[in-house]
């Protein structure tokens, strides 16, 4: 059996088989939404206003159902306290289920150990420190180098994001900010850097 990793941030995924992938792989405190109950609980609101108060990490499905809890949740959130990470888009079905889901791709339950690791790679501690963030470049990136990198602002500006997602297995509709979050906390300056300038008509 593999030795769980530790995070100490709390986890919000969607419901409980997302829960019971993950809790197999982290020794972490996980919470579900229970779907779409989340919207008219206002106890579960309030329960999750106070997890996040000191930061906690956001993981949905990559679906339209994903993308619409994730939405609700930044707005009844503090942002700067929401950590946002994607699944990579893998087309498939879950094995408890006889059907693939509407989108044909897999939620958080189906993504594999090796793939849930990457993705938490960041906030995965050892020996009390996080394991990731001083390998990374302390540059941040922001919304002048998308501008600036034709990502934002620009006629082919969306053509471009699209592209740049694909290279880094992320859901190829995310917003310009909402991209620009989760290459800072998944690949950093440098090697975005690299993506942009390895961006070609072809990809596009």
């Amino acid at each position: 059996m593999r030795e769980k990793k530790k995070i100490s941030l709390p986890v919000i995924v969607e419901g409980k088989y997302d829960k019971n992938t993950l809790s197999q792989i982290f020794d972490a405190k996980i919470f579900t939404l229970g779907g779409f109950g989340i919207f008219n609980s206002k106890e579960k609101q309030a329960l999750l206003r106070k997890i996040a108060e000191n930061g906690i990490i956001l993981l949905t499905d990559s679906d339209g159902g994903g993308r619409q809890l994730r939405s609700f949740l930044l707005g009844i959130l503090p942002p700067e306290r929401v950590h946002n990470l994607y699944i990579p888009r893998i087309e498939g079905k879950e094995k408890r289920k006889k059907h693939a889901s509407r989108s044909g791709v897999l939620g958080v339950e189906g993504m594999s150990p090796e793939v849930l690791e990457k993705i938490f790679e960041p906030f995965i501690e050892d020996g009390g420190r996080v394991t990731k963030t001083s390998a990374k470049s302390t540059k941040t990136i922001t919304k002048v180098d998308f501008y600036e990198d034709g990502l934002s602002g620009g006629e082919n500006s969306s053509a471009r994001r699209a592209a740049l997602c694909r290279l880094f297995d992320l859901p190829e509709d995310m917003t310009a900010k909402a991209l620009i979050d989760a290459l800072n906390l998944l690949v950093g300056y440098d090697e975005y850097k690299n993506a942009v300038m390895s961006l070609t008509r072809v990809q596009i």
